[in-house]
């Protein structure tokens, strides 16, 4: 699969809210980007949190602008500790439009196809 991607870098202000999405939608508008990765770290910790909404809030933004979203990282304490998480995650893997992945190698094998 060729397309471009936005990584987000680690470093920076937690993306915690709608109009962040906001934020990144233009940068990946002004890269000709169509997936967003997101480092885990860059997440409020809200966005694990399902029943806040945040993390719905936030892929349904992207998703109406044909954005695609990738986190990038290892959540496994997180979805030892939510059943409604792991199964959030084990559907949005099944997809194309947001996937859960432990590091950039396993982006790069979605990317490719593997």
């Amino acid at each position: 699969m060729d397309l471009r991607v936005l990584r987000v870098a680690a470093d920076g202000p937690v993306i915690s809210t709608s109009d962040d999405a906001s934020d990144l939608i233009g940068d990946a508008w002004s890269d000709d980007a169509s997936l967003i990765a997101i480092p885990v770290a860059r997440l409020d910790p809200a966005f694990f949190v399902l029943g806040t909404g945040l993390a719905g809030s936030i892929t349904q933004k992207l998703a109406n602008y044909r954005l695609r979203l990738a986190v990038i990282g290892d959540i496994t304490a997180l979805l030892a500790t939510s059943e409604a998480l792991r199964a959030y995650v084990r559907e949005a893997n099944r997809g194309e439009q947001v996937w859960f992945l432990p590091d950039d190698a396993a982006l790069q094998d979605c990317l490719s196809g593997s």
